[in-house]
C-alpha cells in the first residue's frame, strides 16, 4: 500500500523515503526498509537460525580483521563480500528502488532541503 506522497516523504513506494534538512545537508529516512531488513534477518533466523548466526559471526570477525589491517586489507575486501553476499539473500542485494515520478519527487525534495534558507534577523527572532 502506498501512501500519497507530501513534501517531507516524496517516495511512497515499494519503499518509503522521507528527506529532512540538516544543518550541514540532509537525512534520509529509510526506516521502511530497514524494517523489511529487519524483518527478513529475522525469517532467515527463524528458517536457518545456526547458519545466519555463523553467517555474521564470520562477517564481525572479518570486520575486528578489517579495522586492524586497514581499509584495503584483504579482510576488507573479504567483509565487504560476505556482507553483500548476506544482503544479496535477504533483501534484493541492498538497492533501494525509486520509480518513475518519484524519482523527481525526491530530487526535487533534496533541492528543498539543502536550498540556502534566510537567517531571521534579531528583531524578527524577538530581540528586543
Amino acid at each position: 500500500m502506498s501512501a500519497t506522497p507530501d513534501d517531507r516523504t516524496p517516495v511512497t513506494g515499494p519503499f518509503r523515503i522521507s528527506v529532512d534538512a540538516t544543518p550541514s545537508g540532509v537525512a534520509l529516512d529509510m526506516t521502511h526498509y530497514l524494517s523489511t531488513f529487519v524483518l527478513a534477518v529475522a525469517e532467515a533466523a527463524v528458517e536457518d537460525g545456526p547458519s545466519l548466526l555463523d553467517d555474521l559471526q564470520n562477517i564481525a570477525d572479518l570486520g575486528r580483521s578489517a579495522r586492524h589491517q586497514g581499509a584495503n586489507s584483504h579482510a576488507t575486501h573479504e567483509r565487504d563480500e560476505a556482507v553483500q553476499d548476506l544482503l544479496d539473500e535477504l533483501v534484493d542485494g541492498g538497492s533501494v528502488p525509486v520509480y518513475g515520478g518519484q524519482v523527481l519527487r525526491l530530487a526535487e525534495a533534496l533541492r528543498r532541503a539543502v536550498a540556502p534558507r534566510p537567517v531571521p534577523s534579531q528583531r524578527e527572532a524577538g530581540a528586543a
